[in-house]
């Protein structure tokens, strides 16, 4: 454990130093402020220009939701890019053969910065949501964007050769987030064909208020983390 720990404050170094990185991890509080301003006001002077009682207040959640994810998805894209850049700096190896080892790696590059983004997100959804949210959907929404944003994160290691395919391969791998929308706008059975995205399983349990689908969201997610796992253990060896 003591050697997980030393791992992780080494990476936080790393961030420190890297202006990219720490702006990454400030821009989903001012993502928050944002959304928590903007859309309501944004909301006004539509439907005062409309003429109608409500455009964008049906899809609150939806934006709550959003940013349930953006804040992980930020965190686990600092630690993917660490461990990109040491692997291509093949520091990654030589890790492995200490105390630290291969799972103590990934638990201080993928579990503890996934953890804390859970917490963080718990923190700042009260704060920053723009709708009403009982505190089961505000677990439901951080729980399914920090295992989304492990999906990611583990993507982007996986299938990246360097930083910049892996920034690039963030932008593409963040289109998951899109599945929260189909509850929204596809009538059922239809959206049943994006049910392999965890995110369509968030915004199902929050349209239908169904607590059943939070099992569903963390099963899916859990088949994408055990394969993108595996298909990680052969890339870093």
């Amino acid at each position: 454990m003591r050697a997980v720990k030393i791992s992780f404050f080494h990476m936080l170094r790393f961030v420190r130093e890297d202006m990219m990185l720490l702006a990454a991890g400030i821009l989903p509080f001012l993502i928050g402020v944002v959304i928590r301003l903007g859309i309501p006001y944004i909301e006004k002077l539509l439907t005062n220009a409309i003429g109608t009682n409500a455009v964008l207040k049906p899809y609150y959640s939806l934006f709550d939701i959003f940013y349930a994810s953006i804040t992980p998805v930020m965190f686990c894209f600092i630690a993917a890019m660490v461990m990109l850049e040491e692997h291509d700096d093949h520091i990654d190896r030589y890790l492995f053969v200490t105390e630290l080892g291969r799972s103590g790696y990934f638990v201080s590059r993928i579990v503890i910065p996934a953890a804390a983004s859970f917490v963080v997100t718990m923190a700042v959804l009260p704060i920053f949501s723009i709708s009403k949210l009982s505190a089961f959907e505000m677990f439901s929404m951080a729980l399914g964007g920090t295992l989304q944003a492990i999906i990611i994160s583990m993507l982007v290691v996986t299938l990246s050769s360097n930083k910049l395919e892996g920034m690039a391969l963030t932008k593409i791998s963040s289109l998951l987030m899109l599945g929260a929308v189909v509850p929204y706008v596809m009538p059922k059975p239809y959206g049943y064909l994006l049910a392999f995205m965890p995110s369509f399983w968030t915004g199902a349990q929050v349209t239908e208020k169904q607590p059943f689908f939070l099992p569903v969201a963390v099963m899916v997610s859990g088949v994408w983390i055990l394969v993108l796992k595996r298909k990680l253990e052969v890339k870093i060896r």
